[in-house]
């Protein structure tokens, strides 16, 4: 039979089972088989799967464009300089005395090329060189600066109106992070020494602030520092210039003074009394 390609049927299960007596009884279901199991993937993984195919994707697409926009710029930028310089080589006797530039020893020039920085930081003091039509820079002065910081009208701790002028004394310690980091780091500077003076004065009483002028000023000093260290300024030195106090302030304190003075007399002259009556005995 199988070499003629007949296959017999396949054995159907039977449903009735043969007890010890010879009897014949149906077969119960097995209630106790085992299913398969269906392994879900966890909800963080799916999450996880989909976000980095999603950065994948996002990588892919801006890398090809900040890439191409870049190589598109690196060739823009290097026609542009070799243009210029071209132009410098053509134009040799002229363009040297444009192309060379000099600053003080007092002075710094941070250039950019095409609006970028240029590697190396600042330039000077003596002599530098710059491409013409692709070049710009310019010029930090590093000298100490001193301005005075408008009267201040501060109220004191203790509820006393005040008018307090003060002197600042900076520099610019980091040229590059002068022209980058501010627009006017000295009209900046300024507003913010005027605002500190009135912050630090604030929590000061009356008698501190005409006594402790000292440990004012470094107050204002260090809060200047930190401040200011970013835009590339370096506060050297700040006083307070004058304490005006309310002209009937004035007449009060002198009228304090002067009864203090009159009754540390009179205590004076009775002691003196004292003596004379005990050399008297």
């Amino acid at each position: 039979m199988e070499e003629i390609g007949f296959r017999p049927p396949p054995a159907v299960e039977s449903n009735v089972i043969i007890g010890d007596d010879g009897l014949s009884r149906p077969k119960a279901p097995n209630i106790y088989v085992r299913k398969p199991v269906r392994h879900m993937p966890a909800l963080g993984h799916v999450a996880v799967g989909l976000f980095a195919k999603a950065e994948k994707d996002d990588n892919d697409m801006y890398g090809r464009t900040q890439s191409g926009q870049k190589s598109s710029a690196s060739a823009c930028a290097l026609i542009l300089t070799s243009f210029s310089l071209l132009m410098f080589l053509v134009t040799m006797p002229i363009s040297l005395f444009m192309c060379v530039k000099v600053v003080q020893e007092y002075e710094r020039a941070v250039i950019f090329r095409l609006g970028r920085l240029r590697t190396g930081g600042a330039k000077g003091p003596g002599l530098f060189f710059v491409m013409p039509c692709i070049d710009s820079y310019k010029k930090v002065d590093l000298r100490t600066v001193s301005f005075d910081v408008p009267p201040q009208e501060v109220l004191s701790r203790d509820s006393v109106t005040v008018s307090v002028e003060a002197v600042v004394y900076y520099r610019v310690s980091n040229p590059t992070l002068a022209t980058n980091n501010i627009e006017d780091y000295s009209h900046s500077t300024r507003l913010l020494a005027a605002t500190t003076l009135r912050n630090v004065l604030g929590t000061r009483n009356l008698a501190e602030i005409l006594s402790e002028r000292e440990s004012i000023s470094k107050v204002m000093q260090d809060a200047l520092d930190e401040a200011t260290d970013s835009w590339g300024v370096k506060a050297e030195r700040v006083e307070i210039k004058d304490v005006r106090l309310p002209v009937h302030l004035q007449r009060a304190m002198a009228a304090e003074a002067e009864a203090a003075r009159e009754a540390r007399a009179k205590v004076i002259a009775a002691e003196g009394e004292q003596k004379a009556s005990r050399a008297l005995r």
